[in-house]
């Protein structure tokens, strides 16, 4: 495992990619609040470049890269987001990236990754390590992995320390996990600090929370969820990270976590996809930890198909 990021890792990729991504808003909502009992500010990385937070982390690894690596191109294994990230961080930069995802992703992600001009391999979700190293060792291309690159951990950050900076009196933080980038990124923020950070998982596909629990890094559960950008296993930068600062995970069902992004977008208008609904469930269902509290909620993306949206 590479030297995990730190704090001053964080900083250096809000110097990195300033002018390359938004500094998404932080928007409020009455009922909101009500429904949570507490004052919850939301940081609207569905507005983000690629439409989520992924587009920090995959920018910040790219433009880490030498320029030697850089030439001979990119490479990583993505369910969408990641995906569409690395692409447009690839264009970006100026090189070219393959994306390996599973052949049950969304097709507006898969539409999305094509739109910026990655190549696409599909495979089983069980396979893609597999293919992934393959295509390393045929093309020299590096890869930048979802959750365990250090640079992509240190991007992922960057969210967190923008709300941070722009909402005082922060007393806890919540992103939805699957590999455990966004929260390790986070939760590296929130500790220097001196503020509190939760995770949200799927109850289907819970071995982040088991992992951190328990104090053993189980494996994915191979279940499928609606939450489909947090079906990764945790990872082991994820848990060595939020192991050292004792953080828990709450899991919801999957009607909560429906329920949940109805009810976001139906009152705030802004579209949010279910993995980020996965962490306003999360706040919902457990008053006890969030009532009465300034609550930051990373809203981790917005890529969902509006017929998906519909039906929903």
């Amino acid at each position: 495992m590479k030297p995990l990021p730190s704090y001053g890792d964080v900083l250096k990729a809000s110097e990195r990619l300033t002018g390359l991504i938004h500094r998404t808003p932080v928007f409020t909502s009455r009922l909101i609040d009500e429904r949570a009992r507490a004052t919850v500010f939301c940081k609207a990385e569905n507005l983000q470049k690629v439409g989520a937070f992924k587009a920090r982390g995959a920018m910040n690894a790219v433009l880490s890269l030498s320029d030697a690596d850089r030439i001979r191109g990119v490479v990583t294994h993505s369910s969408g987001n990641h995906g569409q990230a690395l692409a447009y961080a690839a264009s970006v930069a100026g090189t070219s990236a393959i994306i390996v995802m599973p052949d049950h992703a969304p097709k507006v992600k898969v539409a999305a990754v094509e739109g910026y001009g990655a190549t696409i391999v599909t495979c089983a979700q069980s396979d893609r390590d597999a293919v992934v190293e393959q295509l390393v060792a045929e093309t020299g291309r590096t890869l930048v992995h979802p959750f365990e690159d250090p640079m992509v951990i240190a991007g992922q950050g960057t969210a967190a320390l923008e709300l941070v900076a722009d909402i005082a009196g922060l007393e806890v933080v919540i992103t939805p996990i699957g590999g455990g980038g966004l929260l390790s990124g986070t939760t590296i923020v929130c500790s220097e600090n001196g503020i509190g950070a939760v995770g949200a998982e799927p109850h289907v596909v819970d071995d982040a929370a088991r992992s951190l629990r328990d104090g053993i890094r189980y494996p994915a559960t191979g279940s499928l969820s609606v939450g489909d950008g947090l079906l990764t296993g945790i990872g082991e930068a994820a848990f060595a990270i939020l192991s050292a600062h004792g953080i828990e995970i709450l899991t919801v069902d999957e009607e909560a976590i429906l329920e949940a992004m109805r009810f976001v977008v139906t009152r705030t208008k802004q579209v949010i996809e279910p993995s980020a609904a996965t962490a306003f469930a999360a706040v919902f269902a457990n008053p006890e930890r969030f009532a009465g509290r300034r609550v930051g909620v990373i809203v981790s993306g917005g890529n969902v198909d509006l017929a998906r949206l519909g039906s929903v």
